[in-house]
């Protein structure tokens, strides 16, 4: 059964017709052109689908986009401001935060959404138990990055990128 839909991707009004069981994932991908979200498990464990949905992290290829009209939806290709890359994707490029760059949408993604969780006081397993998280150490970066996989093995220059932009 298809149903019409309006999904907002990257500040855009996007109308669009989709299968009920169709996931935001391909919808982003199959039915709007926007490549930006990775296909990569789908089945939730690598995180390469990640996007910000209403401003969350979110692994799109777990989420049926008829559950979600109306959401906003960010990907890694709409957080650039005209000409100015955001912070955390010229972070990536100073810290060699990638290497084939199949999983960097979403690897950026998880790490805008991850420094927001963290200064709202959001515990992780490594603050679990605490009052809150209180320094964003090397093991917390790692932890709260933990749900986005890299098969060259970036994760050094991820987490520079990551510690360079939550020291702004």
């Amino acid at each position: 059964m298809e149903t019409p839909l309006t999904l907002r991707v990257d500040g855009e009004d996007r109308m669009l017709t989709v299968d009920t069981r169709t996931t935001i994932l391909d919808a982003l991908r199959d039915r709007l052109g926007i490549m930006a979200a990775k296909k990569g498990c789908d089945h939730g464990q690598c995180g390469a689908c990640t996007v910000l949905l209403d401003g969350r992290r979110a692994l799109t290829c777990l989420l049926l986009a008829v559950a979600h009209e109306g959401a906003h939806i960010l990907t890694a290709a709409g957080l650039a401001e005209d000409d100015h890359l955001h912070p955390m994707q010229q972070a990536f490029l100073d810290h060699d935060g990638l290497q084939c760059g199949y999983c960097t949408p979403g690897q950026i993604c998880s790490a805008v959404a991850m420094l927001d969780e963290f200064a709202a006081g959001h515990p992780s397993a490594v603050t679990c138990g605490q009052d809150g998280p209180t320094e964003l150490t090397t093991e917390e970066i790692r932890e709260r990055m933990s749900g986005n996989l890299c098969r060259c093995g970036a994760y050094d220059g991820i987490v520079a990128a990551v510690r360079q932009v939550a020291a702004r």
